[in-house]
């Protein structure tokens, strides 16, 4: 539907910035299948996060972390349908068609104010998710070879410990992953790591159900109120890749099915996150550690998983990195690919990594305050804006709701992790 005043609303109109109003991607690129999307979709949630959920259900309870996970997944969906649904809305009005990013959209709403602030919340959370991503590469493979899970060792070539070689041992293959154009190329790789991750989890799950069987540990459903935050946080740090989700829709074919081929992803991801959490949990019960790989001991089936986790990660990162060079293209390259932009930021997010080595307290914080504001607050905002005088009191009710959610889960999320950082180790 169309706005009747649209042609004369300034509300919705492009400010005259040369550089902000620029779209991200100034030339058509090779567009999807259903097939392809649902992959590239597939691999843009499912990252590190999904590891931590079984320590979670120990944390929160098997019913409480059940119902939280559902929850989040929804309402992930559901934002996620609302940049969608916002986009294709001032298209229409403003025969606008280079929205292809949050940022795009945000400037389009909000101004530069919006751009920027877009921007900045998703280069954070992107480039974090792919730190926490190389550092569990080297941590995980210092430990297969070195047997010590912080890979801090004696140093074995050069002075240098077995972690900080594995991670510049990934450096020059990321630099040839990243220096792909476009997630359509990408997506021959999406499927694979979609393949070995599946597997690798598939395998993790069922292991989780010979030690249920064997040991049978004393359960519990709920742990109390006091959880609840934590859950929903750990959860929407799971389901990751709001980013994601207009460049994909952007390269898609058939636009009309996005909707569906998008519920279709994030409810096989729902059932299979929710899976593996409670399996980890229904394992090892009060002896679930915080990574369910930790649990599985030095065994062949435990080395097999963790290199596949590992591979998975590993052809991840560029998908994840990809709002991150938009942004910085845009902003320093007038939206044009930029092969020395990408390297620059590959070799940045690799030094972050190498020297944040204990970066669990700062992804936390990310994933409670920045996903939380990114991921629900400002899809509702930005849709409750546009769609306001279409929907009415209804736009400003479900919008209104999910804002103020978010907000709470932000607040009491960042004060659980900022607690958490500050308090003295034990």
């Amino acid at each position: 539907m169309v706005f009747k005043e649209a042609g004369s609303s300034s509300s919705y109109s492009l400010p005259p910035y040369p550089r902000e109003d620029t779209p991200l991607l100034t030339n058509s690129p090779p567009l999807s299948s259903q097939f392809k999307t649902c992959a590239n979709i597939f691999i843009a949630i499912v990252g590190a996060g999904v590891l931590g959920l079984p320590y979670t259900f120990k944390t929160t309870g098997y019913a409480t972390g059940l119902i939280m996970l559902f929850i989040v997944a929804f309402l992930t969906y559901h934002c996620m349908l609302l940049l969608v649904n916002t986009r294709r809305k001032l298209e229409s009005i403003m025969g606008f068609s280079k929205i292809k990013s949050f940022g795009d959209l945000g400037f389009s709403i909000c101004g530069p104010f919006g751009r920027f602030s877009v921007d900045a919340m998703i280069v954070l959370s992107q480039a974090g998710f792919c730190v926490s991503y190389l550092i569990f590469i080297a941590s995980t493979l210092s430990y297969l070879v070195a047997g010590n899970s912080t890979g801090e060792t004696i140093p074995v070539f050069l002075g240098l410990t077995p972690k900080v070689l594995f991670l510049w041992g990934c450096f020059p293959f990321q630099l040839g992953l990243n220096s792909i154009k476009t997630l359509t190329h990408l997506a021959p790789l999406s499927i694979f790591a979609d393949a070995v991750d599946i597997t690798a989890k598939s395998v993790v799950m069922v292991e989780d159900v010979f030690e249920f069987m064997q040991n049978r540990p004393n359960l519990e459903a709920f742990k109390g109120f006091s959880v609840f935050f934590y859950g929903i946080g750990v959860a929407v740090y799971a389901f990751e890749g709001i980013g994601m989700v207009l460049p994909l829709e952007s390269e898609t074919k058939d636009k009309e099915k996005f909707g569906r081929v998008l519920g279709i992803g994030m409810g096989l991801i729902s059932v299979l996150f929710g899976a593996f959490g409670a399996l980890g949990y229904f394992a090892f019960g009060e002896e679930t550690k915080d990574i369910i790989t930790n649990n599985l001991g030095q065994g062949l089936i435990s080395i097999v998983v963790q290199l596949g986790l590992c591979i998975n990660l590993f052809i991840t990162f560029p998908l994840m990195m990809n709002p991150v060079y938009e942004v910085f293209e845009r902003r320093f390259y007038d939206s044009r690919y930029c092969l020395w932009i990408r390297w620059l930021l590959v070799l940045i997010v690799s030094l972050v990594a190498l020297l944040v080595p204990n970066f669990a307290d700062f992804l936390s914080l990310v994933g409670s305050s920045v996903c939380v504001v990114l991921g629900f607050v400002l899809p509702a905002l930005f849709h409750c804006i546009v769609f306001r005088d279409e929907l009415g009191w209804r736009c400003l009710v479900s919008d209104g709701a999910i804002m103020v959610f978010g907000f709470v889960v932000a607040v009491t999320g960042t004060y659980t992790s900022v607690s958490e950082i500050l308090s003295p180790k034990a």
